[in-house]
């Protein structure tokens, strides 16, 4: 933890510096904090500027560098990027690349370059890239690189430390060896601990792990990401449908998943995208966020008019006004916090058909619990405040009724909303506020009516 806050605070002290140095005008200073700068933290420093002083620091960035950089800034901000390269600069900057993260890199690219790009490249990589294409972004062929280090079964371990060194470099976070056969078929690993401890004499197939199962390449990038988690993986292989091996998944690849994720869940709650720039300028942030705001209003209005229905009532008992808004208010937090907990538990796998009914039941229980608790407190605060003990009757019964509603909706919700293919995240926190406000309105103000009428 000690390590996480020291390290926030020095990139917010760099942040500090280098705003500091574009303000004054220092450009040899800035030169030299980006020379020493990692490409991840020229990205976050270059999404931490407006889009003015971004584009200065970007034509100040070692060329070297431009191909790291693209890919650790969000989506926006990279075609805003893109938008002032020439095509030759933006040929040069996918020289080299892995063939995961070209294909990351290439749909935001101009056809003209990705005809170029297509064209520079031998026949082997480009039927790589082409493997790494054909996959959805969001699956385990889409994140997998090509790049793998195979070998046969049958050689000892002295031909494998003979064919690693005569290799030389070794792939980013290569902490195995897939074992193939001469048709590329998987059939284990081999740990790169293993090859250095065991008797060189020794065959692949004395010692490779075979109880380690492949991940198929259909596979949605969450799974994976929940995958890595439970075995500890640094590395996994990927097969097609037939078993044939056509690359592999590194840890980096499964940390940026897990992090799209988060930020995906965090913005969606407020109808925004996770690749949303949060420096764009003010015209394109506004017609974003429009829509929500005018689903909100829909929704809004749908309450205010369950609100008008009872309209001669809350004329007659001004305190029918006043108090309305607690049983609402307290439904909808009750419900976000189960729909929160239940959108949690669908992303981690821990909701089925076995568990979902005793969940219910259980959300419910809690609802009708915290719903008596909190409507004696109301009750009596009403009672002491208007003098009225039915105005503390009808409040009461509305709470209760709402928050046990509420923690029912808050679980169903996502449950139909997955079914129905649409992300719980995204709009499940709307559909259950205006449930919670309807269904509090509906129950105090339907009281008191019948009552006084």
């Amino acid at each position: 933890m000690n390590e996480a806050i020291q390290t926030e605070h020095k990139t917010e002290e760099r942040l500090n510096a280098f705003l500091e140095a574009l303000k004054h005008g220092k450009n040899q200073h800035i030169w030299a904090m980006l020379a020493d700068l990692h490409p991840a933290e020229i990205a976050h420093i270059i999404e931490s500027l407006p889009s003015e002083e971004r584009q200065f620091v970007w034509k100040m960035v070692n060329a070297d560098d431009e191909g790291d950089i693209l890919l650790h800034v969000n989506d926006e901000v990279r075609a805003n990027l893109i938008k002032g390269m020439e095509n030759e600069e933006l040929v040069a900057v996918t020289d080299g690349m892995d063939m995961d993260d070209l294909a990351d890199l290439l749909s935001d690219l101009p056809d003209i370059v990705i005809k170029e790009v297509l064209h520079s490249m031998d026949k082997q990589d480009r039927h790589r890239l082409e493997s790494v294409l054909s996959y959805a972004d969001d699956s385990a062929g889409g994140l997998m690189d090509t790049d793998t280090v195979t070998v046969r079964a049958d050689v000892t371990l002295d031909v494998v430390l003979r064919y690693l060194r005569l290799r030389g470099d070794l792939p980013a976070f290569t902490d195995k060896m897939i074992v193939v056969n001469r048709f590329d078929m998987y059939l284990g690993t081999l740990p790169l601990t293993r090859i250095l401890t065991s008797d060189p004499s020794l065959t692949v197939a004395e010692i490779m792990e075979t109880g380690i199962e492949p991940i198929p390449a259909n596979m949605p990038a969450h799974e994976v990401a929940h995958l890595f988690e439970k075995r500890d993986l640094i590395s996994s292989p990927v097969i097609s449908e037939d078993n044939r091996l056509i690359g592999r998944i590194t840890i980096d690849d499964v940390v940026d998943v897990i992090r799209d994720e988060a930020d995906h869940s965090i913005m969606s709650m407020a109808g925004m995208h996770e690749e949303d720039d949060m420096f764009a300028p003010v015209i394109h942030s506004a017609k974003s966020r429009a829509i929500w705001l005018g689903l909100n209003l829909l929704t809004a209005l749908l309450a205010a008019w369950v609100i008008g229905l009872f309209q001669g009532t809350l004329e007659k008992v001004v305190a029918l006004a006043i108090l309305m808004p607690i049983a609402a208010s307290m439904g909808g937090i009750a419900g976000t916090q189960t729909l929160t907990l239940v959108i949690r538990g669908l992303a981690l796998g821990y909701i089925g058909k076995s568990n979902s009914r005793w969940l219910l039941y259980k959300e419910a229980a809690v609802g009708a619990i915290n719903g008596m608790v909190w409507a004696s407190v109301v009750a009596a605060f009403a009672v002491y405040w208007f003098k009225d003990i039915m105005i503390g009757v009808f409040i009461a019964a509305a709470m209760l009724i709402n928050l046990i509603f509420a923690a029912i909706a808050g679980f169903s919700i996502p449950l139909v909303m997955k079914k129905a293919g649409i992300d719980p995240a995204l709009a499940g926190s709307v559909v259950l506020t205006t449930f919670t406000d309807i269904i509090g309105y509906t129950a105090f103000l339907g009281l008191a009516s019948i009552y006084f009428s």
